[in-house]
């Protein structure tokens, strides 16, 4: 997979389905999504990846994904 460029990252966050994706992701795991955000700030993205794999890994986080790779 792809990975899309800053400008389209912005712009599937702001659309319904990426502010429910965040809205899912800090309700499920807060603290875990922060450890992930500093991980890749770090530059640890394998730690970053790991923990979003798993926040990302529920059955409403795949439906919105699901949601948001038919926009791109």
């Amino acid at each position: 997979m792809q990975i899309p460029d800053l400008s389209e990252l912005i712009r599937l966050a702001q659309t319904p389905a990426g502010r429910q994706l965040i809205a899912l992701l800090q309700k499920q795991g807060g603290s875990r999504l922060q450890q992930a955000l500093a991980s890749a700030a770090s530059g640890d993205y394998t730690n970053a990846q790991a923990i979003l794999s798993e926040l990302l890994a529920s059955p409403d986080a795949q439906v919105l994904l699901k949601e948001l790779e038919e926009r791109a």
